[in-house]
């Protein structure tokens, strides 16, 4: 894999639909990287050096400087390594500013609601949460028809960085889909998105970067059943 005298490391989760994000864009161009797995429980001295404002991975280590935030890592990978394999970031101004607004509302529209279903206690913060879910997917429906104008991605003919931001979190939908039954993407209400999802994930990038069905339904069936006994002894 290329990469040149650059020192790559990844300190993450496996789990982790940012880190996929990272990792995702390593392999669409080609860069060789030393991934550092990070236990969330017992976050490690590097963690919290390399990050004490929020604690959190993904976290980029580029010859020893450590950078944070997904998105924003795969912005500096874009542009550090623009030689090097296919971009992902738009190079017009105005396609840029674009992109960078549907990623904001895939993390704030999407997947925050998201986590608000699978951490509430109530079943009204559930029911609230679920709501801004599927609305925000009819939004990103008609998103992907302007943005793709027909083409397989949302960056057109390649996969761009809506198309790494939404399609991070696929494991995770496929994940709850199988627990819960709840149907993101369905090809009756949203077929271009269905469409696109499949598309995505058969991508090699996205083989290579996404988690292992099997091990996240197993890991996703140990976070509920934490998440329940939680709840009871509150209650």
């Amino acid at each position: 894999m290329a990469g040149g005298g650059d020192e790559l490391k990844l300190l993450g989760t496996w789990f982790s639909p940012f880190v996929s994000r990272v990792k995702f864009v390593f392999h669409l161009k080609g860069l060789s990287y030393e991934n550092i797995e990070e236990d969330l429980k017992n976050k490690s001295e590097l963690l919290l050096k390399s990050n004490p404002a929020i604690k959190k991975v993904p976290v980029l280590f580029h010859n020893g400087k450590p950078l944070c935030e997904s998105m924003i890592i795969v912005e500096y990978i874009d542009e550090t390594f623009a030689g090097v394999g296919p971009s992902v970031v738009p190079t017009d101004a105005y396609e840029r500013a674009v992109a960078r607004f549907w990623v904001s509302y895939i993390d704030n529209k999407l997947v925050a609601p998201w986590f608000q279903v699978f951490r509430s206690k109530s079943m009204e913060e559930k029911a609230e949460g679920l709501k801004q879910i599927f609305v925000a997917v009819m939004v990103l429906e008609e998103a992907f028809k302007e943005c793709s104008k027909g083409r397989p991605f949302f960056g057109g003919d390649n996969a761009g960085i809506v198309d790494i931001a939404l399609g991070s979190q696929l494991g995770w939908v496929r994940a709850s889909q199988a627990l819960s039954g709840i149907k993101l993407f369905d090809p009756a209400k949203t077929p271009l998105l269905a469409a696109w999802a499949e598309r995505f994930l058969a991508l090699d990038a996205a083989k290579a970067s996404m988690p292992e069905f099997g091990r996240l339904i197993e890991y996703a069936k140990m976070r509920q059943a934490e998440s329940d006994a939680a709840n009871a002894a509150a209650n």
